[in-house]
């Protein structure tokens, strides 16, 4: 595998009246999710929310399933809304198969503003 298998992007993109988004493009692993774990810590989770906007997500594992969890969990523990858009048809199905289609907000589409 080389480096550029293992690229992922998250670009915070903030909006003058709605929710703070993080733009998240590539693949989401044990190699990378630190990139979006630094982006969910620093993220303003007030009450316009955050949407985490995965249409350019290509590849999640577990390690990227625990960091979206993690933003759900710092989203209820501030009382702000989180959202996950873009979500693909096989991603998601993965979700259902875990049960976090009952826990997270989906937006389909990306989160454009």
């Amino acid at each position: 595998m080389t480096d550029s298998d293992q690229i992922l992007t998250v670009t915070p993109r903030v909006t003058p009246s709605g929710p703070y988004v993080l733009d998240v493009v590539g693949e989401l692993d044990h190699h990378t999710a630190h990139f979006l774990s630094e982006a969910v810590n620093e993220a303003p989770f007030d009450d316009q929310g955050v949407i985490l906007d995965l249409s350019g997500l290509t590849y999640c594992d577990s390690t990227g399933i625990t960091v979206l969890i993690t933003a759900h969990q710092k989203s209820q523990a501030a009382g702000s809304p989180l959202v996950l858009a873009g979500v693909n048809p096989d991603q998601m199905r993965v979700l259902q198969v875990v049960g976090l289609d009952q826990v997270f907000t989906f937006r389909p589409g990306g989160a454009a503003t």
